[in-house]
């Protein structure tokens, strides 16, 4: 899949750097989501990240931890991907 927006890179919880590749951003309720795969990886498992302002004002992406949350971000990636919407 060479249809990506852009390549962003993470650092995990052990001080990693990861790579990965941006599907699509979302705007969902006032909040901005990033839905990424790893890249280069065969294994194209979605993962949803979530803006969020630090205590710095900074904007960073966190994983999405609330299930009803990740359950509504999943389903509107759904639904776009399924009508042929996505960037």
């Amino acid at each position: 899949m060479d249809n990506f927006l852009e390549r962003i890179t993470l650092t995990d919880e052990e001080g990693n750097d990861v790579e990965f590749e941006v599907i699509t951003k979302l705007d969902i309720e006032e909040n901005e989501y990033f839905i990424v795969v790893p890249a280069g990886s065969e294994d194209l498992d979605a993962v949803a990240l979530k803006v969020v302002e630090d205590e710095a004002g900074n904007e960073v992406l966190v994983s999405v931890d609330d299930e009803d949350e990740f359950n509504m971000v999943a389903e509107a990636y759904e639904t776009l991907s399924e009508e042929g919407l996505l960037d």
